[in-house]
């Protein structure tokens, strides 16, 4: 008997199936904690409902979740990502309510929410915060049966920080999204070629030479504009953060504001985590063919009301994920409706970065499971010591060994009288 669900295509299931054993192959992290899961169980009896983006990745996250003995529902955490081949084989072959479809609109997205919403979970897995919020904004008498949730994204963290400081977070959760196995990798070296990725796969323009705006230098901006850089392009970087705008210039890249950005770009990309970062006064200023892109979670770090209305209804779609906005002396093109375009249009990060992303994640759903009644309703760093643990599966994994300390480093690091 199929389980509850909301997909596009069942029959899609065999595709999705091998994608999802194509992914796993990059990901000995998340199959080793799966194999400890099948035997110990840690997560038994465990209700999840989990909002992320429906990929091959994902998939083999859920299926881990499923093998620690945990009962997952999974819906969409962004219209764009689904793949819906994925999504069909997670119910067909793995028996997991899935509620996505490619392209669904907002009523959709929300009715997906409740779904996974009304399996009155113990715990929830968020990627921006939609499902939290859900819960706290609209079945309030739900949220004392939450355990605990994590989150996986830098925009997802800022609200719960956000709502931990208005005094409304009502439950704990750990920020998946601040574990330095994470971040550091997922966030720069993932998104940082997945972004190069969707542009390409969008435009097929040639990069090298090219006038490239990120607005952003966090580790994402870092990422993209390290990637770039290395095919040739010529970077700019737009911040309001002292520290991270002298950074990005002691790492090569030019700073500008908005401003002369905006007539000097033919390319720009969104990664900030905040609203109407470009906006009317930029897209009059760009030049003739300017392309945006967003690579932050929500579509919001473009200001696209304002677009439409300078177009007047003048737009149009020149080639998959790439629409083009007629303003009369110029057009400008927007890529994959201005949603996450690693995702909108190519298939998000690598598996073997998000291998490390979701390990903290299944590693995070553990330790809920074990010591939720510790906690206070606030946002937690992951403990340092899942970090250090998915580090060392991974280096594992890779065939690298650390150099161990000799005994007289050890007391060298643990004695204060050793000087000059």
């Amino acid at each position: 008997m199929t389980v509850p669900h909301d997909v596009a295509d069942l029959t899609l299931a065999a595709e999705g199936g091998r994608r999802i054993d194509w992914a796993e192959r990059e990901m000995p992290v998340l199959r080793l904690i799966r194999e400890r899961f099948e035997v110990e169980r840690p997560l038994a009896g465990l209700r999840i409902a989990a909002c992320l983006h429906v990929t091959t990745e994902t998939a083999n996250l859920v299926r881990t979740l499923q093998a620690g003995g945990a009962d997952v529902a999974l819906a969409a955490s962004n219209p764009l990502s689904t793949k819906d081949d994925v999504a069909a084989a997670l119910v067909a072959r793995h028996g997991i309510p899935v509620y996505a479809r490619r392209g669904e609109d907002r009523d959709t997205y929300y009715a997906h929410l409740s779904a996974v919403a009304d399996t009155h979970p113990q715990m929830t897995m968020d990627d921006g915060c939609d499902l939290v919020s859900l819960l706290h904004d609209s079945r309030p008498d739900q949220v004392p049966e939450v355990w605990a949730g994590t989150e996986e994204t830098t925009t997802g963290v800022i609200r719960l920080r956000a709502m931990a400081a208005d005094g409304a977070l009502r439950y704990p959760v750990v920020a998946v999204n601040e574990a330095d196995t994470k971040h550091l990798f997922d966030n720069r070296y993932g998104t940082g070629q997945s972004t190069v990725d969707g542009i390409l796969r969008a435009t097929n323009l040639l990069l090298a030479g090219r006038n490239v705006v990120v607005a952003g230098y966090g580790w994402v901006g870092k990422g993209i504009s390290m990637r770039l850089k290395g095919m040739g392009a010529q970077v700019a970087v737009v911040e309001v953060d002292p520290i991270r705008a002298l950074e990005a210039r002691m790492d090569g890249f030019l700073v500008m504001t908005h401003t002369d950005a905006a007539p000097w770009g033919e390319i720009f990309i969104t990664a900030t985590g905040n609203v109407n970062v470009f906006r009317r006064e930029h897209f009059l200023a760009m030049r003739d063919g300017a392309i945006l892109a967003n690579s932050g979670h929500f579509d919001a770090e473009l200001d696209l009301t304002a677009l439409h209305a300078l177009a007047e209804g003048h737009v149009s779609e020149v080639r998959e994920n790439v629409a083009e906005f007629d303003l009369g002396p110029k057009r400008i093109r927007l890529l994959a409706d201005g949603r996450l375009v690693n995702l909108g249009a190519a298939e998000g990060h690598p598996a073997a970065v998000m291998d490390m992303s979701f390990a903290n994640q299944a590693l995070a759903a553990e330790y809920v499971a074990r010591h939720h009644a510790e906690l206070e309703p606030r946002v937690y760093a992951v403990p340092e010591a899942i970090d250090r643990e998915v580090a060392r599966l991974k280096l594992a994994a890779l065939g690298i060994e650390l150099e161990p300390l000799t005994d007289e480093q050890v007391a060298y690091m643990r004695s204060w009288r050793s000087g000059t």
